[in-house]
C-alpha cells in the first residue's frame, strides 16, 4: 500500500527479492496538470507495468474494499508513504501489517519526518518499520536504520537516500514477518528519560513555508533546507510602496553577523551577485530562487531582471 515514487522503490525492492504481490493498494487517480487529465500514483503506474492487480479504494473503511482484501488474503502487508488505515484493514494480514515511517519513532510522528527533521536542524535521521495499531504512529517497532543528515542536505537529498534506506528495512522486515526472528520493541521504551522532547511532524501547509525574518539565519537557512524543492520555503520582496514580489527559495547560505543597524526582512544586495536579507541575528543569502511566474534560477540571472527600488 503505497502512493509516491518514495513507495516505488520499496515495492520493486520487495518483487526483487522474489516475494510474490498478489496486489497494490494506492489512491484513486487525480487530475493534474493544465487540462486536469486523470494522473495515477506512481506506484500505480509501476504496478500497471508489471502487470500487478490493483485496488483504489476511495473510502478504507468500504466492506467492499474490506471482502476484497479478505479474499487475497495477503500473509504481509506492507505501507509505505500511504493513509492511516483503519483496524478492519491492517488486522487482515495473518503475519502482520508494517508500516515503512521516514524517521526514528517516537521523534517525528506524522505526515512529513523529513522535512520537519532538516527544519529542526537535526543532523541524524533514520528509517523505522513498526507494526501497525488503532493511533497514527505508535506501533511496536521491528527495526531502524541511521541516516546522517549533512550540512548541504536539502530535503531532496535527505529523500532519495531515505527511499533506499527504506526499501532495504522492507524486505529485511518482511524476512523477519515470515521466519519469526524478531522481538517487536514498545516505542515507550526507546526515551531513555523522562525529558525527552518528542518532536510531531504534522502536513505543511502554504502557510508554514513563508519564512518569518525574526527567527535566526540559522533557523531560516534549515528551513529552506527543509522545504526544498517541494513545497519550497518562500518570501514576500517589498518592491516600492505598493508592490511585492512573492519568491521560492531552494538554497541559501548564512552568516551570523552584525547588520549595521538594518532590520529583519531588509535586502542586503550588491544588484549583481548576492542578494541577502536580514534575520534576527545575521544574514540569509539566497542562491537559488523562482520568482512568481518565472523559471527556478541562480541568483545572478534572478538580480539581470530584478529591479531594487532606491530605498534597497
Amino acid at each position: 500500500m503505497g502512493t509516491p515514487q518514495f513507495a516505488v522503490e520499496s515495492l520493486s525492492r520487495i518483487i526483487d527479492s522474489g516475494f510474490f504481490v498478489p496486489a497494490v493498494v494506492t489512491v484513486p487517480d487525480k487530475p493534474a496538470g493544465r487540462g486536469l487529465k486523470l494522473q495515477p500514483s506512481a506506484v500505480k503506474q509501476f504496478a500497471t507495468e508489471h502487470n500487478i492487480p490493483v485496488l483504489q479504494p476511495a473510502n478504507l473503511n468500504s466492506q467492499e474494499f474490506i471482502d476484497k482484501l479478505k479474499a487475497i488474503a495477503p500473509d504481509i502487508i506492507a505501507v509505505v508513504a500511504f493513509r492511516k488505515l483503519p483496524k478492519a484493514v491492517w488486522s487482515i494480514a495473518k503475519r502482520g501489517t508494517f508500516n515503512v515511517h521516514s524517521s526514528l519513532l517516537p521523534q517525528y510522528r506524522g505526515a512529513a519526518p523529513m522535512n520537519h527533521a532538516i527544519i529542526n536542524g537535526e543532523t541524524k535521521t533514520g528509517i523505522t518499520t513498526f507494526l501497525l495499531d488503532e493511533e497514527m504512529d505508535t506501533g511496536k517497532i521491528i527495526f531502524q536504520s541511521e541516516l546522517a543528515i549533512l550540512p548541504e542536505d536539502t530535503f531532496l537529498e535527505v529523500h532519495d537516500k531515505m527511499m533506499i534506506l527504506g526499501a532495504d528495512l522492507a524486505v529485511k522486515t518482511i524476512e523477519a514477518l515470515i521466519s519469526g526472528d524478531y522481538t517487536p520493541i514498545d516505542q515507550s521504551a526507546l526515551l531513555s528519560n523522562s525529558n525527552t522532547v518528542i518532536h510531531n511532524a504534522p502536513k505543511i501547509h502554504k502557510e508554514d513555508c513563508l519564512i518569518d525574518w525574526n527567527d535566526t539565519a540559522e533557523d531560516i537557512h534549515n528551513k529552506i533546507r527543509g522545504l526544498s524543492p517541494i513545497p519550497s520555503a518562500f518570501t514576500q520582496i517589498i518592491l516600492d510602496e505598493n508592490n511585492s514580489l512573492s519568491v521560492k527559495i531552494f538554497s541559501s547560505e548564512f552568516s551570523v553577523c552584525s547588520t549595521d543597524g538594518k532590520f529583519p526582512g531588509d535586502i542586503v544586495s550588491d544588484g549583481k551577485t548576492y542578494f541577502g536579507m536580514v534575520a534576527s541575528d545575521g544574514i540569509v543569502y539566497f542562491k537559488e530562487v523562482q520568482a512568481a511566474g518565472k523559471k527556478r534560477m541562480f541568483i545572478a540571472d534572478f538580480l539581470r531582471g530584478f529591479r531594487m527600488s532606491a530605498s534597497h
